[in-house]
């Protein structure tokens, strides 16, 4: 579970109630009854059907320990003789996941539950445990899908997040602080929350229902048990749940799943334009009335966006039908259709709409495979120059690990992907050519690594 800080929440239990019994019409998904006959609103039989889906996922690993950095340095430890120290410790790590395809066993869940994990291990509601398969993993949007072999399963039946309104009522159903299947209610508080810091593309479901550490990748279902969500991360000051909690939009992890099914990593494109929220300063500039959309700042030539006519001063109103709010909005749209869509684009020039078409392209970027091509201990990664297309890890200049095979030397080594290396023989690189004039022929490696928020440097030889 991720932690941010924020606010005391407040909870609407008086509130919940009455909501469930306005929509008590649906007699079969509140059926229950008092002593005296008298219909209490209950949400048992939308549960008895949803909670077999969601499942708890239980991992193992291993990590690099970044110690004192001097002692990373072989220079260091061969000139006061000091012998390898291990490097490496094991992690454990609970979450959750929910069965969306119980035909193929695919599972949903969060990037950082199954993040460097060398086994996966998922229970089921009734107690049968099964040995999960990395079906594929996208550290942008934290989203994961694992499959398991299993018969007679429940899968979770898919909502339109796009439908949610704020002061809908939701169900949250995890696994939290490892204590078993767990669930609890609240409402939508609010919807397309972005700018948080938390991964690469968000456009978060806010609520109020209780999310805690191990809720991770667990279900946020509507009171008809449609899946709208997948739990996220929290806002906290002490790590528990004080209120305010984060899902991914089914919708959107839906996308991105079908991408990790497919190619097993989302391929996403490039539009080659950048673009910046639309203020009421820039709206009186541009002589408009406050309204919302993405400021066009510069357009590469060349590019998709080139191609298909977007200018600089342009203001992007709507992709493929659905209204662009801001920046953000404009990057996942475009970062979730996959590379070859066709995108109808509608600008606001000079006050006139105009409709334009792009086809979005892979990536101008230098790709290359580990191995003879760069150096033996690289067999198995793939590495790529860091793109518009990709999270850029804070501004870090360097070159990305796209991917590492597991059991490869590269992966036996501490590779992993999403690594961003910034020096080779302490030498810094920008660039995967840069990276291969610097290896030529040396017989060993020190490579500085970027990983999430710390760093370390590797050794191989």
């Amino acid at each position: 579970m991720r932690h941010l800080t924020t606010a005391k929440p407040v909870r609407h239990f008086l509130l919940l109630a009455l909501g469930l019994l306005l929509v008590a019409g649906n007699a079969a998904a509140l059926p229950t009854h008092d002593s005296q006959g008298q219909a209490l609103p209950s949400l048992a039989p939308m549960l008895d059907k949803v909670t077999p889906a969601v499942v708890n996922i239980a991992t193992t690993g291993t990590v690099r320990v970044r110690g004192n950095p001097l002692l990373d340095d072989p220079f260091f430890r061969r000139f006061f003789d000091m012998p390898e120290q291990p490097r490496e410790r094991r992690t454990q790590s609970l979450g959750s996941g929910v069965i969306v395809d119980a035909d193929n066993g695919y599972i949903l869940t969060n990037n950082h539950v199954i993040e460097h994990a060398d086994q996966i291990k998922v229970t089921l509601r009734n107690g049968s445990s099964y040995d999960a398969e990395l079906i594929g993993t996208d550290p942008d949007s934290d989203v994961a899908v694992i499959k398991i072999e299993a018969d007679n399963l429940t899968a979770v039946p898919l909502a339109d997040s796009d439908s949610l309104r704020v002061g809908d009522f939701v169900v949250a159903i995890g696994n939290p602080f490892g204590l078993g299947q767990t669930v609890t209610s609240g409402i939508v508080s609010a919807l397309d929350r972005s700018g948080l810091g938390i991964q690469g593309y968000e456009d978060f479901i806010q609520t109020d229902a209780s999310i805690n550490p191990g809720n991770s990748g667990g279900a946020l279902v509507n009171l008809n048990g449609e899946l709208i969500g997948i739990n996220n991360a929290i806002f906290s000051r002490s790590g528990g749940n004080i209120g305010i909690g984060f899902a991914i939009p089914i919708n959107m992890a839906q996308k991105i799943m079908a991408q990790l099914v497919e190619h097993g990593e989302v391929r996403r494109g490039r539009l080659g334009a950048q673009a910046q929220d639309l203020t009421p300063e820039l709206a009186q500039a541009f002589g408009l009335k406050q309204g919302e959309g993405a400021v066009i700042t510069q357009v590469n030539d060349g590019s998709p966006a080139d191609r298909a006519g977007l200018q600089p001063g342009d203001i992007v109103t709507a992709i493929d039908g659905k209204p662009v709010r801001d920046a953000n909005t404009l990057r996942n749209s475009i970062g979730l259709l996959p590379i070859g869509s066709e995108v109808r684009i509608q600008v606001l020039r000079e006050g006139k709409q105009h409709a334009l078409t792009a086809t979005i392209e892979k990536p101008a970027s230098q790709q290359a495979q580990g191995g003879e091509k760069l150096h033996a201990h690289l067999t198995g990664a793939r590495f790529s120059d860091i793109t518009e297309g990709h999270r850029l890890h804070g501004r870090i200049e360097g070159v990305l690990v796209s991917e590492v095979e597991r059991g490869s030397p590269a992966w036996s080594a501490g590779l992993r992907p999403n690594d961003v290396i910034v020096s080779v023989n302490r030498q810094p690189i920008k660039s995967v050519a840069d990276m291969r004039d610097v290896i030529g022929n040396s017989p060993q490696l020190l490579l500085n690594i970027r990983r999430g928020n710390g760093a370390l440097f590797l050794y191989l030889r």
